[in-house]
């Protein structure tokens, strides 16, 4: 049986969230599931972002929370790696009213879903999961470092906590806005803005002051003629990260 939060969305205030961002998100909000639709990029690295964050979580039957989950692609991939528990948060309304009947299509009772902030999160739940994933969103907030703390409140002692984003350079421009964007179309133009990419070396700092040691990174990287991502050293564009609290 689905969990009852599921069927009881909750509401709270935040003052970190881009109106513009949830409209952008919410619009698309139908289309989470369809893997030909704006969302193919997510369902294509998805498998890519399991393996990293399980490679230093180790997901079954552990507690987890997914912030910014929209349409819920990644809560349920780590679901079905039999996690004990996934949560996941939004402050889209209607990408969580997708991600919630799609649980119940795949009839997952380790999800629920509710409507609040990181920040809200760790005020009620402080040291609560053993894993925190914030995968794509520190790019479309306000304020990354807030995120970042709040996530350093809500994992236990010796949890994992693992963030993606994008790089902001020459390349990272090139890449991520002109040519996916507008070349490949591989997003919906207006998706990303430049100034809000975060270089390395500032998540690294969010993640001391917020109280997180630095394990771990990877990049991503698309072959347009394949039309396939894969794993790479390289941080240059697209990057995922894994901390611990100590």
């Amino acid at each position: 049986m689905i969990s009852t939060q599921l069927n009881s969305v909750q509401q709270h205030q935040t003052g970190n969230v881009d109106a513009n961002e949830i409209d952008k998100f919410s619009q698309l909000a139908h289309k989470w599931w369809d893997k030909e639709s704006e969302f193919k990029p997510l369902h294509d690295i998805n498998p890519l972002r399991l393996t990293f964050i399980d490679s230093y979580a180790h997901l079954a039957n552990k507690k987890i929370l997914d912030i910014g989950c929209g349409g819920g692609i990644l809560t349920e991939a780590m679901a079905k790696a039999e996690a004990q528990s996934v949560t996941g948060i939004d402050l889209a309304k209607k990408s969580l009213k997708i991600a919630q009947l799609h649980a119940l299509q795949e009839q997952l009772s380790n999800i629920s879903y509710r409507l609040i902030s990181a920040e809200d999160m760790a005020s009620e739940m402080s040291a609560a999961f053993e894993v925190i994933t914030c995968m794509e969103m520190l790019e479309h907030v306000p304020d990354p470092g807030s995120i970042v703390r709040a996530c350093g409140k809500l994992v236990q002692p010796g949890g994992i906590v693992c963030f993606s984003t994008i790089n902001r350079n020459p390349k990272s421009y090139f890449q991520a806005i002109i040519a996916a964007e507008y070349l490949l179309k591989l997003t919906p133009r207006g998706t990303h803005d430049f100034r809000k990419f975060i270089t390395p070396a500032e998540l690294a700092r969010l993640c001391r002051q917020a109280g997180l040691e630095w394990l771990g990174c990877s990049g991503f990287t698309y072959n347009p003629l394949s039309k396939q991502y894969r794993l790479t050293d390289s941080m240059d564009v697209n990057y995922m990260v894994a901390c611990r609290r100590p």
